[in-house]
Protein backbone atom coordinates (compact mmCIF):
# COMPACT_ATOMS: atom_id res chain seq x y z
CA UNK A 1 0.00 0.00 0.00
CA UNK A 2 1.40 3.37 -1.05
CA UNK A 3 1.36 5.94 1.78
CA UNK A 4 1.98 9.68 1.98
CA UNK A 5 2.51 11.57 5.24
CA UNK A 6 1.14 15.08 5.75
CA UNK A 7 2.97 17.03 8.45
CA UNK A 8 6.02 14.83 7.90
CA UNK A 9 8.36 17.24 9.68
CA UNK A 10 6.39 17.32 12.93
CA UNK A 11 7.12 15.24 16.02
CA UNK A 12 4.48 12.63 15.24
CA UNK A 13 4.89 12.98 11.48
CA UNK A 14 8.52 11.89 11.68
CA UNK A 15 7.49 8.83 13.71
CA UNK A 16 4.86 7.97 11.10
CA UNK A 17 7.44 8.20 8.31
CA UNK A 18 9.73 5.81 10.18
CA UNK A 19 6.91 3.38 11.01
CA UNK A 20 5.62 3.25 7.43
CA UNK A 21 9.13 2.85 6.04
CA UNK A 22 9.78 -0.07 8.40
CA UNK A 23 6.51 -1.89 7.61
CA UNK A 24 7.10 -4.61 4.98
CA UNK A 25 3.58 -4.32 3.54
CA UNK A 26 3.62 -0.50 3.20
CA UNK A 27 5.60 1.85 0.98
CA UNK A 28 6.35 5.46 1.91
CA UNK A 29 5.98 7.35 -1.36
CA UNK A 30 5.44 10.97 -0.27
CA UNK A 31 6.18 13.32 2.62
CA UNK A 32 4.57 16.77 2.76
CA UNK A 33 5.48 19.66 5.04
CA UNK A 34 5.61 23.25 3.73
CA UNK A 35 8.13 24.25 6.41
CA UNK A 36 10.66 21.67 5.26
CA UNK A 37 10.06 21.56 1.52
CA UNK A 38 13.02 20.40 -0.54
CA UNK A 39 14.86 18.74 2.35
CA UNK A 40 15.89 15.11 1.94
CA UNK A 41 13.67 12.89 4.08
CA UNK A 42 16.74 11.17 5.51
CA UNK A 43 17.66 14.43 7.19
CA UNK A 44 14.13 15.00 8.48
CA UNK A 45 13.20 11.56 9.79
CA UNK A 46 16.51 9.70 9.84
CA UNK A 47 15.31 6.93 7.54
CA UNK A 48 16.79 5.45 4.40
CA UNK A 49 14.56 6.84 1.67
CA UNK A 50 16.81 7.48 -1.33
CA UNK A 51 15.66 10.36 -3.48
CA UNK A 52 12.57 11.13 -1.41
CA UNK A 53 12.37 14.84 -0.58
CA UNK A 54 9.78 16.65 1.50
CA UNK A 55 7.21 18.32 -0.76
CA UNK A 56 5.49 21.64 -0.17
CA UNK A 57 1.90 20.81 -1.18
CA UNK A 58 -0.55 17.94 -0.91
CA UNK A 59 -0.63 17.66 -4.70
CA UNK A 60 2.53 15.57 -4.31
CA UNK A 61 0.23 12.68 -3.35
CA UNK A 62 -1.13 12.61 -6.91
CA UNK A 63 2.33 12.57 -8.47
CA UNK A 64 3.43 9.81 -6.07
CA UNK A 65 0.21 7.80 -6.66
CA UNK A 66 -0.42 7.56 -2.91
CA UNK A 67 -3.37 5.41 -1.86
CA UNK A 68 -3.49 6.57 1.77
CA UNK A 69 -2.60 9.90 3.37
CA UNK A 70 -1.71 10.06 7.08
CA UNK A 71 -2.34 13.53 8.52
CA UNK A 72 -0.73 14.87 11.70
CA UNK A 73 -0.80 18.61 11.08
CA UNK A 74 -2.94 21.33 12.70
CA UNK A 75 -6.72 21.61 12.54
CA UNK A 76 -7.09 24.24 9.76
CA UNK A 77 -4.57 22.46 7.53
CA UNK A 78 -6.05 19.04 8.28
CA UNK A 79 -9.54 20.21 7.32
CA UNK A 80 -8.27 21.43 3.95
CA UNK A 81 -6.24 18.25 3.47
CA UNK A 82 -9.24 16.02 4.17
CA UNK A 83 -11.45 17.90 1.74
CA UNK A 84 -8.69 17.39 -0.85
CA UNK A 85 -8.46 13.66 -0.08
CA UNK A 86 -12.22 13.18 -0.42
CA UNK A 87 -12.18 15.03 -3.73
CA UNK A 88 -9.18 13.13 -5.12
CA UNK A 89 -10.08 9.65 -3.90
CA UNK A 90 -7.19 9.24 -1.45
CA UNK A 91 -7.96 7.39 1.78
CA UNK A 92 -7.15 9.39 4.91
CA UNK A 93 -5.92 8.44 8.39
CA UNK A 94 -6.06 11.46 10.68
CA UNK A 95 -4.68 12.06 14.16
CA UNK A 96 -4.91 15.85 14.10
CA UNK A 97 -7.07 17.16 16.95
CA UNK A 98 -9.05 20.37 17.37
CA UNK A 99 -11.29 19.83 14.32
CA UNK A 100 -14.75 21.20 15.30
CA UNK A 101 -17.71 18.81 15.47
CA UNK A 102 -19.53 20.59 12.66
CA UNK A 103 -16.46 20.19 10.43
CA UNK A 104 -16.31 16.47 11.26
CA UNK A 105 -19.92 16.11 10.11
CA UNK A 106 -19.11 18.00 6.92
CA UNK A 107 -16.22 15.58 6.29
CA UNK A 108 -18.48 12.63 6.97
CA UNK A 109 -20.73 13.77 4.14
CA UNK A 110 -17.79 14.33 1.81
CA UNK A 111 -16.32 10.85 2.38
CA UNK A 112 -19.71 9.18 2.09
CA UNK A 113 -19.89 10.62 -1.43
CA UNK A 114 -16.25 9.82 -2.24
CA UNK A 115 -14.47 6.68 -3.39
CA UNK A 116 -12.08 7.30 -0.48
CA UNK A 117 -12.60 6.55 3.22
CA UNK A 118 -11.35 8.22 6.40
CA UNK A 119 -10.36 7.07 9.89
CA UNK A 120 -10.27 9.99 12.33
CA UNK A 121 -9.02 9.34 15.87
CA UNK A 122 -8.15 11.73 18.67
CA UNK A 123 -5.60 9.24 19.99
CA UNK A 124 -3.96 6.36 18.13
CA UNK A 125 -2.56 4.63 21.19
CA UNK A 126 -4.36 1.31 21.52
CA UNK A 127 -4.15 1.64 25.30
CA UNK A 128 -6.05 4.93 25.11
CA UNK A 129 -8.83 3.26 23.12
CA UNK A 130 -9.04 0.56 25.79
CA UNK A 131 -9.13 3.23 28.50
CA UNK A 132 -12.15 4.85 26.88
CA UNK A 133 -13.89 1.50 26.58
CA UNK A 134 -13.24 0.67 30.24
CA UNK A 135 -14.69 4.07 31.20
CA UNK A 136 -17.86 3.31 29.24
CA UNK A 137 -18.23 0.07 31.20
CA UNK A 138 -17.73 1.85 34.53
CA UNK A 139 -20.03 4.82 33.88
CA UNK A 140 -23.39 3.22 34.80
CA UNK A 141 -22.05 1.90 38.13
CA UNK A 142 -20.39 5.00 39.63
CA UNK A 143 -21.90 8.23 40.93
CA UNK A 144 -19.56 10.89 39.55
CA UNK A 145 -16.61 11.36 37.22
CA UNK A 146 -13.96 13.93 36.30
CA UNK A 147 -11.21 13.81 33.68
CA UNK A 148 -7.65 15.10 34.03
CA UNK A 149 -5.62 15.18 30.82
CA UNK A 150 -1.92 16.01 30.80
CA UNK A 151 0.12 16.88 27.71
CA UNK A 152 3.39 18.45 26.60
CA UNK A 153 3.65 22.23 26.66
CA UNK A 154 3.59 22.49 22.85
CA UNK A 155 0.05 21.19 22.42
CA UNK A 156 -2.18 23.81 20.80
CA UNK A 157 -5.67 22.74 21.87
CA UNK A 158 -7.17 22.26 25.33
CA UNK A 159 -8.83 20.14 26.43
CA UNK A 160 -7.48 17.31 24.32
CA UNK A 161 -9.53 15.50 21.74
CA UNK A 162 -9.07 12.31 23.75
CA UNK A 163 -10.61 13.94 26.84
CA UNK A 164 -13.59 15.24 24.87
CA UNK A 165 -14.15 11.88 23.19
CA UNK A 166 -13.89 10.07 26.53
CA UNK A 167 -16.41 12.45 28.11
CA UNK A 168 -18.82 11.98 25.22
CA UNK A 169 -18.61 8.18 25.40
CA UNK A 170 -18.99 8.16 29.20
CA UNK A 171 -21.97 10.53 29.02
CA UNK A 172 -23.61 8.37 26.34
CA UNK A 173 -23.10 5.21 28.40
CA UNK A 174 -24.61 6.89 31.44
CA UNK A 175 -27.58 8.15 29.44
CA UNK A 176 -28.14 4.72 27.87
CA UNK A 177 -28.44 3.35 31.40
CA UNK A 178 -31.14 5.92 32.13
CA UNK A 179 -28.96 7.74 34.65
CA UNK A 180 -27.73 11.29 35.15
CA UNK A 181 -24.95 12.78 37.27
CA UNK A 182 -25.50 14.55 40.62
CA UNK A 183 -25.26 18.38 40.48
CA UNK A 184 -21.94 20.08 41.19
CA UNK A 185 -22.13 21.37 44.77
CA UNK A 186 -19.51 24.11 44.23
CA UNK A 187 -20.98 27.55 44.95
CA UNK A 188 -17.96 29.80 45.41
CA UNK A 189 -15.20 29.74 42.78
CA UNK A 190 -12.24 31.46 44.44
CA UNK A 191 -10.39 31.29 41.13
CA UNK A 192 -12.40 31.33 37.87
CA UNK A 193 -12.01 28.04 36.02
CA UNK A 194 -10.83 26.15 39.10
CA UNK A 195 -13.45 23.45 38.47
CA UNK A 196 -12.29 22.93 34.91
CA UNK A 197 -14.32 23.03 31.73
CA UNK A 198 -17.63 21.29 31.06
CA UNK A 199 -17.44 18.58 28.42
CA UNK A 200 -20.38 16.57 26.98
CA UNK A 201 -22.77 15.49 29.72
CA UNK A 202 -21.48 18.27 31.96
CA UNK A 203 -18.41 16.19 32.84
CA UNK A 204 -15.59 18.31 34.28
CA UNK A 205 -12.31 18.23 32.36
CA UNK A 206 -9.00 19.62 33.63
CA UNK A 207 -6.08 20.25 31.25
CA UNK A 208 -2.42 20.24 32.35
CA UNK A 209 0.40 21.46 30.07
CA UNK A 210 3.99 20.87 31.21
CA UNK A 211 7.44 20.28 29.69
CA UNK A 212 8.48 16.64 29.80
CA UNK A 213 5.01 15.20 29.33
CA UNK A 214 3.82 13.47 26.17
CA UNK A 215 0.15 12.37 26.42
CA UNK A 216 -1.55 11.21 29.60
CA UNK A 217 -5.09 10.97 30.91
CA UNK A 218 -6.79 9.75 34.04
CA UNK A 219 -10.51 9.36 34.52
CA UNK A 220 -11.54 9.44 38.18
CA UNK A 221 -14.89 7.90 39.11
CA UNK A 222 -16.39 8.27 42.56
CA UNK A 223 -19.13 6.49 44.50
CA UNK A 224 -20.05 6.15 48.15
CA UNK A 225 -16.95 5.06 50.06
CA UNK A 226 -14.83 4.35 46.97
CA UNK A 227 -13.18 5.68 43.85
CA UNK A 228 -11.96 4.15 40.62
CA UNK A 229 -9.16 5.67 38.54
CA UNK A 230 -8.55 4.56 34.96
CA UNK A 231 -5.34 6.02 33.55
CA UNK A 232 -3.37 5.80 30.34
CA UNK A 233 0.17 7.11 29.80
CA UNK A 234 1.95 7.51 26.49
CA UNK A 235 5.62 8.05 27.27
CA UNK A 236 6.78 8.20 23.68
CA UNK A 237 5.12 9.06 20.38
CA UNK A 238 6.10 5.65 19.06
CA UNK A 239 3.17 4.36 21.17
CA UNK A 240 0.80 5.80 18.57
CA UNK A 241 2.32 3.90 15.65
CA UNK A 242 0.64 0.46 16.03
CA UNK A 243 -2.74 2.21 15.94
CA UNK A 244 -1.74 4.36 12.95
CA UNK A 245 -0.56 1.34 10.99
CA UNK A 246 -3.72 -0.57 11.92
CA UNK A 247 -5.80 2.29 10.52
CA UNK A 248 -3.69 2.53 7.35
CA UNK A 249 -4.23 -1.17 6.72
CA UNK A 250 -7.98 -1.08 7.40
CA UNK A 251 -9.11 2.29 6.04
CA UNK A 252 -9.80 1.00 2.51
CA UNK A 253 -12.33 -1.50 3.90
CA UNK A 254 -14.25 0.99 6.11
CA UNK A 255 -16.66 3.06 3.99
CA UNK A 256 -17.19 6.71 4.83
CA UNK A 257 -15.76 8.19 8.01
CA UNK A 258 -14.85 6.08 11.05
CA UNK A 259 -14.36 7.84 14.39
CA UNK A 260 -11.84 6.43 16.84
CA UNK A 261 -9.86 3.21 17.02
CA UNK A 262 -12.64 1.29 18.79
CA UNK A 263 -14.37 0.05 15.60
CA UNK A 264 -11.02 -1.16 14.28
CA UNK A 265 -10.48 -3.11 17.50
CA UNK A 266 -13.96 -4.59 17.53
CA UNK A 267 -15.73 -2.36 20.07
Amino acid sequence: MRVGVLGAGGRVGREVCRAVADAPDLELVAAVDPGMAGIDLRQVAGIDAPGLQVASTIDELVRAEAEVAVDFTVAPAALANLRWCAQHGVHAVVGTTGIPDEAVEELRGRFEQSSANCVLAANFAIGAALMTRFCELAAPFMDGVEIIELHHDGKRDAPSGTALQTAARVAAAREAAGLGWPPDPTEDLVLPGARGGRAPGGIRVHAVRLPGLVAHQEVVFGAVGQSLTIRHDAYDRSSFMPGVLLAVRQVASRPGLTLGLGPLLGF
